[in-house]
């Protein structure tokens, strides 16, 4: 009896893992010559390089500015380190002998040319949801870029998560592949905004929290994560500025890298600002913003402006500076508060009242500590405005106190804990 009961299991087992490589498997798809710059028009490259903005490509595929997108650039996981691709037309370490239709299922199932299974920290979960003829311009901007030969490092994940053949049965759980669907509730517009978010622009990749499997949890959508050692924040309703991301203001931080009402674009923010959607049209932008106020419940835009000036006036009540100021408050009012006090009435983007900040509403403090630590270069934020950064000039302790009287005294959230240990975690 125990035979037939082992001899049964073992036979299931075997079928099963016949039909998960069956599953698994992908047959290879045949190289072709570089396409020539000449094969493409002029408007679909132009096209294709608009969304590759949208999808910041540069940013992740490229290390060295003089090689742009030859790959190579260090995605620290849970799971180990992966090293992007490069994606230029290279023959030989690029995609070069990449035909359309090999680049397509790349980026709309995830599996190489060589029929090897990709890891989802390329963004296929959301390029999937992009059109026939997007990918197809996409794939001309690519193929009309400088050749570039470079070999990215050798990941090093840690085993099982080194395995492709794995993806697959990570797919089954996990990846939904489809084109976008239009909300025949909403209009044109946000459905532009959502498509641009969900697609290329795969914005919930950095907005949304992640399971043990690296894979994004549909039931903490947008509430925010930390990635790359930056905080993404939440883009819903649950986002804990005074003032909710009205059109307005969004449009202003994707065009600009700045609202008056929020503060300005840093980290890996600034990159997809600057880097990729300075690219974008403006009604792409305005598209975005539509489905960005709409997602964060931002319903009555008229009141941003009472909102943000009783915020404003409401932290400068707490601060009443006195004789017997505190480390912090000191810091505040001789290192901080001449450049960042505003009139309630007219806050200024340039110098934003701390009191709107994301930052300083955050459930997390690390885009505090960074900014306050290595300051706002010029080509982040804002044009042609900087902050300098307080590394050498303040102590762990220091900084600590000061970034706890701002947010004692500028927000009504609650503390956040161990605070001068991870600026020590953060100047490290």
């Amino acid at each position: 009896m125990f035979k037939k009961i082992l001899g049964g299991l073992i036979s299931f087992g075997v079928l099963a893992l016949a039909i998960f490589l069956f599953i698994a498997w992908a047959p290879s798809i045949d190289p072709v010559e570089p396409s020539s710059r000449d094969s493409f028009s002029q408007e679909q490259i132009a096209r294709g390089d608009v969304l590759a903005g949208l999808g910041n490509c540069q940013t992740c595929h490229t290390t060295d500015p003089d090689q742009p997108l030859a790959g190579g650039r260090a995605m620290p996981t849970p799971f180990g380190t992966l090293y992007s691709t490069n994606i230029t037309p290279d023959p030989k370490t690029g995609i070069g002998q990449w035909s359309e239709e090999a680049f397509t299922r790349a980026m709309r199932e995830g599996i190489s040319r060589s029929g090897s299974q990709l890891f989802p920290a390329f963004p296929y979960t959301h390029f999937t949801k992009m059109s026939d003829e997007d990918i197809s311009d996409l794939y001309a901007y690519l193929m009309s870029q400088r050749a570039i030969q470079a070999e990215p490092p050798e990941n090093t994940l840690e085993f099982p998560f080194n395995i492709r053949l794995l993806l697959a049965g990570w797919k089954l759980l996990f990846f939904d592949e489809g084109r976008f669907q239009p909300d025949k509730s909403k209009g044109e517009e946000w459905n532009r905004g959502a498509y641009i978010a969900e697609g290329a622009g795969h914005c919930s990749a950095c907005h949304t929290p992640r399971n043990k499997l690296g894979a994004e949890d549909a039931g903490e959508a947008w509430e925010g994560a930390t990635v790359n050692n930056w905080y993404a924040p939440a883009l819903n309703s649950s986002n804990r500025t005074p003032v909710p991301w009205t059109e307005e203001e969004a449009y202003s931080y994707l065009r600009n890298g700045g609202s008056p009402l929020h503060g300005v674009a840093v980290g890996s923010m600034a990159d997809v600002v600057h880097a990729g959607l300075k690219r974008a049209p403006d009604q792409d932008l305005r598209a975005l913003a539509v489905w960005l106020s709409d997602l964060a419940e931002a319903n009555d835009a008229g009141q941003a402006s009472k909102k943000a000036a009783g915020a404003i006036l409401a932290a400068q009540i707490k601060q009443n500076p006195s004789a017997m100021m505190d480390e912090g408050e000191h810091l505040f009012t001789y290192a901080c508060a001449s450049c960042h006090y505003n009139n309630p009435e007219s806050p200024n983007t340039l110098r934003p009242d701390m009191a709107l900040n994301s930052a300083i509403s955050a459930t997390s403090p690390v885009n505090l500590i960074r900014v306050t630590l290595d300051g706002v270069s010029l080509k982040d934020g804002m044009p042609n405005a900087m902050m300098p950064g307080f590394s050498e000039a303040l102590s762990d302790r220091q900084i600590a106190s000061l970034l706890a009287f701002m947010r004692a005294t500028h927000t009504d959230q609650p503390a956040w804990a161990n605070l001068e240990q991870q600026v020590r975690d953060q100047r490290q």
